[in-house]
């Protein structure tokens, strides 16, 4: 019985396998043979800034955990690209990206508090290639919205 109490002791206090302490080695690997600059924030997330052309530049934030759905292991790339005045973003916007994301063949619009992000999900073991080519997705999407939005602010 006591063992029975020290490991459940155990199971409860450490953290779960999902859970990310470092940057994810994989990525920087993979960031590294792109040689693509980044910076780890404090949530162990790859921060890059990529040229979009025309003088501009977006940023894109590449997740160290990810998030399993059945047998799926997926990380997430996001890259916000229209930030609200207030915590609803405008019906036109709202459905603008509803729309956009429709016609995209890699992610999605997301509402993150008073930003909208355009996310790629991509398998967690993804080559470099396909990070890179995940990462392209995310900012141009994104960043096309900024454009849309803003003229020729460049915020993100």
């Amino acid at each position: 019985m006591r063992f029975a109490i020290v490991l459940l002791a155990c199971l409860l206090t450490t953290p779960s396998i999902a859970a990310v302490d470092q940057a994810d080695p994989l990525v920087k690997k993979h960031l590294d043979s792109l040689k693509l600059k980044y910076e780890i924030d404090k949530d162990n997330d790859f921060m890059v800034v990529m040229d979009v052309g025309g003088g501009r530049t977006q940023l894109a934030y590449i997740r160290s955990s990810t998030e399993t759905y059945g047998a799926n292991r997926v990380r997430e790339i996001w890259s916000p690209g229209y930030k609200s005045e207030t915590d609803e973003l405008p019906r036109n916007v709202a459905n603008r990206l509803l729309d956009y994301s429709n016609n995209v063949k890699m992610g999605g619009w997301v509402k993150q508090k008073r930003v909208a992000v355009f996310v790629v999900k991509l398998s967690s073991n993804a080559s470099a290639a396909e990070l890179k080519d995940a990462i392209d997705a995310a900012v141009n999407s994104a960043d096309e919205i900024e454009l849309e939005y803003t003229g020729k602010k460049d915020e993100f």
